[in-house]
């Protein structure tokens, strides 16, 4: 058996949830599970996911007072049944056959982690750019970038569960973590399978804030030498670069 448990982290996000769930739900590979998290929202989300949960038995949907997007993935990761796990946030999307084209790359490779290009969009689904990330990363590529966005990882749960840390480029740090364990995970072919929104108001979107962020997962997280946190910091830059072209 491999069932998927997906995790969602959900906060005020009545505008795009639809989309996000559905995209989850119309997956080819129908042994799943969505874990919803409401994260204290106060718009119409928790109403919205009450509705999915209702149509489908597949929907798991728990409720806590805001603690932010660590947490809630936490909470969804603790709650998860699945024997592989995978993370979307409320605002982006996948394509219908991403987990499905994924186990089966896992299950022909040997691999316990895959990923996945995807297409970076604005909030009207303009397109701003393609992450096609290499075929393969290990630890020491992943730390001079981040080649898993998180919405494209998904994971054999043999490897454990780690937890989202509350601080700045959580994400990375998590999949850091989990390719470590694994030794290294693989990319599944050359097309986008997964989209994500980026928002103008995005706390990434501080370039300044971001480059911080960084540092401090070299330095506090991974335990870096200032000569070598600094040496892949400077490819950490350049790659910063090349997938937002």
């Amino acid at each position: 058996m491999r069932r998927v448990s997906v995790v969602m982290p959900v906060y005020n996000a009545a505008s795009t949830l639809r989309r996000s769930v559905e995209s989850v739900l119309a997956q080819t590979h129908r042994d799943l599970e969505l874990v919803a998290v409401d994260d204290g929202s106060s718009d119409a989300s928790a109403e919205m996911l009450a509705v999915f949960a209702r149509a489908d038995p597949r929907v798991k949907v728990i409720r806590q007072d805001n603690a932010g997007v660590a947490a809630a993935r936490n909470a969804g990761i603790k709650a998860a049944t699945g024997t592989h796990l995978a993370f979307l946030d409320s605002d982006d999307w996948w394509h219908a056959s991403k987990l499905e084209l994924q186990l089966e790359y896992l299950r022909t490779t040997g691999a316990r982690i895959a990923y996945a290009c995807y297409q970076r969009v604005d909030e009207t689904g303009a397109l701003l750019s393609t992450v096609r990330p290499p075929a393969q990363v290990d630890h020491p590529a992943m730390l001079r970038s981040n080649r898993i966005g998180n919405l494209t990882g998904l994971y054999d749960r043999v490897l454990g569960d780690a937890e989202f840390q509350r601080i700045g480029h959580e994400d990375y740090a998590f999949w850091l973590e989990m390719v470590r364990r694994a030794g290294h995970a693989v990319c599944v072919g050359s097309e986008p399978l997964a989209w994500y929104c980026v928002r103008a108001t995005s706390l990434s979107s501080d370039k300044a804030k971001a480059a911080r962020w960084q540092w401090n997962i070299y330095r506090n997280i991974e335990r870096l030498s200032v000569p070598l946190a600094a040496w892949y910091f400077l490819h950490y830059a350049g790659n910063a670069l090349t997938k937002r072209r």
